[in-house]
């Protein structure tokens, strides 16, 4: 359900914003992500797994807190993200 060190190394060398940038929103929202995305995986299978769903909830309320602290900075790093992540925006 986790994402793997590859999987992470993967995303970070993809949302990267420079050179050794493992911290920037971008990447943080991908991450998360992929992690909300392996959620809705199990959760799938397994319907009545009450704990991985308030953990589910708690990462979409997280990627959403950072997409609202992109969007005011920035709104066109906001809007290419989304796209690259298929998000709704």
């Amino acid at each position: 359900m986790s994402v793997t060190q590859s999987e992470k190394q993967q995303i970070i060398a993809e949302y990267a914003r420079s050179q050794g940038d493992a911290g920037s929103v971008e990447v943080q929202v991908a991450v998360l992500t992929r992690r909300i995305e392996n959620l809705t995986e199990h959760l799938k299978t397994h319907k009545k797994d009450v704990s991985t769903t308030r953990g589910l909830l708690g990462l979409v309320a997280r990627r959403r807190r950072l997409m609202r602290y992109l969007q005011g900075r920035d709104a066109k790093r906001h809007h290419d993200l989304a796209e690259r992540l298929e998000l709704r925006h």
